[in-house]
């Protein structure tokens, strides 16, 4: 009698309980199987319109093997309008994800300071146009200044458009 009570009390709720989670994990990875597809097509539309952004000449994409410690992807334009490279460099919030447009002429066509822990107010300085105008139309970032009060995010930015200018001369020829 002790024992039925015991297998009742102690292993039933256990076998009922485990049986239900191997039927909500099976579930679980059926859904992901899935919704795995749409999500990274949606990833990609997202991506391909943030890179149209940058650099509006270009028709499609076509990515670059090319990896280093700040640059994360490069994108070449399939009509030779240039590149698309995207970084990240240590600001004061965290990494701070830059996308740069660089047309075939070796100059900026655009940077967006993608989504990033920065402080409002201060550090977020570093996304607004009076900083990234600077970049439009520079083959390098000797003439551009950072900003008072936001350095180390705007130097991370700066560090970025580096990188991608040493990754677009390696990439360029191909």
């Amino acid at each position: 009698m002790k024992d039925n009570k015991t297998f009742e009390m102690i292993v039933k709720p256990i076998i009922v309980l485990s049986v239900i989670c191997l039927i909500v994990s099976g579930l679980l990875a059926v859904t992901n199987n899935a919704t795995l597809p749409v999500i990274e097509a949606n990833n990609k539309k997202i991506a391909d319109a943030a890179r149209a952004e940058v650099l509006p000449e270009a028709t499609s994409f076509s990515q670059v093997e090319y990896t280093d410690e700040i640059v994360t992807e490069v994108y070449k334009a399939d009509n030779d309008a240039g590149f698309v490279i995207t970084g990240k460099a240590k600001g004061y919030g965290g990494d701070l994800p830059v996308m740069i447009g660089i047309k075939a002429d070796g100059t900026i066509n655009l940077i967006k300071v993608m989504d990033n822990q920065e402080t409002p107010g201060v550090g977020k300085k570093a996304q607004e146009p009076a900083f990234t105008d600077q970049f439009i139309g520079q083959a390098d970032t000797g003439s551009v200044s950072t900003i008072g009060g936001a350095t180390i995010s705007s130097s991370a930015v700066i560090r970025v458009v580096d990188g991608a200018f040493a990754a677009y001369n390696t990439v360029k020829e191909g």
